[in-house]
């Protein structure tokens, strides 16, 4: 299979103990978002709202962020820090609390923009 596939031995080792274990989520055992009383939807979203909330997800183009609401919120990667950086994880990583403020809302497709720069 390892000759098939055109990897190594140790490779394929490695990828059939993980796949063994499905389900596993690194982001289960992130820090619950400290959630306020005044947002429970996307509708209660205001454009400058100050929130703070869980990095759930880093990505090429920015990170996801848990603000309390059903939709995580997109920083982009432009929003994160006013110094350029080539990739979100230099500046945040999963499980970080951060301050964000709403940029726009989206209802209709379900989108929340955000910023950290504050």
């Amino acid at each position: 299979m390892a000759a098939q596939l055109e990897i190594g031995i140790p490779t394929l080792y490695d990828i059939v103990k993980e796949l063994k274990k499905p389900g596993r989520d690194p982001r289960e055992n992130a820090p619950k978002p400290h959630l306020r009383s005044d947002v429970l939807s996307m509708s209660d979203l205001k454009v400058d709202m100050e929130l703070i909330g869980t990095v759930r997800n880093v990505i090429d183009f920015g990170a996801f962020v848990d603000i309390g609401v059903h939709q995580d919120g997109l920083v982009h990667i432009s929003q994160i820090t006013d110094r350029y950086i080539k990739h979100p994880s230099e500046a945040v990583s999963l499980g970080d609390v951060v301050t964000v403020k709403v940029l726009a809302v989206d209802l209709k497709r379900k989108r929340i923009s955000l910023t950290m720069i504050i």
